[in-house]
């Protein structure tokens, strides 16, 4: 495993389009709560909004970018055929799986933290100057609350899980393009084909099983008790997701041939 993880290391290191996508989806994500936090307002006493969640909208383009990274990881080697030497060099496909795994879920976290980190940043010192006042209700945004460290923490969750579930799906599907469109299906077009079912019982039941739209109740700290699911038990369903893509990829890399 050690041997392994060296490797899998040594190979997204020493490749510029992974350090790449590490930097972009940590700029992007902060970046785009920036945007998100500036068209914000809030002029009275009581809007509604959900100030944390707005100053985490970043996480929703971030999660492509490391869709994309995880998915790379491995549909290029099936591309460019260095998967053989992979299997060659570590026989043990699980072994190569959870090498893989590892170093995903180690270069998503060095783009989320900083990411959403920037994200809270934004929001803490843009909103008051856009209506989000003690006045209005929203007191400066502190880590020392707990539903905003939970946010915050588990955006942080929610972008390597999403990670882990892309790379389980790159590997079952063993192509990079492939790949992608089936991770971005999953997380962009499957909330938007929910809002088109008519009975309200079975949009909130897919609503609380779909990945994004579960996972991302974790960023929700006004009106919980309204969401279809609660914050931890929608990022346990998307983990549910990460874990099921994981063993299906896991099993498919280990049934079929190189």
């Amino acid at each position: 495993m050690t041997g392994a993880l060296h490797a899998e290391w040594t190979k997204l290191r020493t490749v510029a389009g992974p350090l790449w996508l590490v930097v972009g989806a940590a700029a992007l994500t902060a970046a785009l709560s920036v945007a998100a936090v500036a068209a914000a307002e809030c002029p009275a006493t009581g809007c509604g909004q959900d100030a944390v969640r707005t100053s985490l909208t970043g996480v929703q383009l971030g999660q492509a970018i490391v869709a994309v990274l995880a998915v790379l990881v491995i549909g290029d080697e099936y591309r460019t055929g260095l998967i053989r030497t992979t299997l060659a060099t570590v026989p043990s496909r699980v072994t190569v799986l959870a090498a893989k795994g590892a170093v995903v879920a180690g270069a998503t976290l060095a783009a989320a933290v900083p990411g959403v980190l920037g994200a809270y940043l934004a929001g803490r010192l843009m909103l008051p100057g856009r209506g989000f006042t003690a006045a209005h209700g929203y007191p400066p945004l502190s880590l020392t609350d707990g539903a905003t460290l939970r946010a915050v923490a588990g955006s942080v969750l929610y972008l390597t899980l999403v990670a882990l579930m892309s790379l389980g799906l790159a590997a079952a599907v063993r192509d990079a393009p492939t790949g992608v469109g089936t991770v971005l299906g999953v997380l962009y077009l499957a909330p938007v084909l929910i809002t088109v079912v008519s009975d309200p019982d079975w949009e909130k039941r897919l609503r609380q099983l779909t990945p994004s739209n579960a996972g991302l109740s974790i960023q929700h700290t006004i009106g919980v008790a309204d969401l279809p699911i609660g914050p931890w038990a929608g990022l346990g369903v998307l983990a549910l997701w990460s874990a099921g893509a994981l063993l299906l990829g896991g099993l498919l890399l280990r049934l079929r041939d190189a």
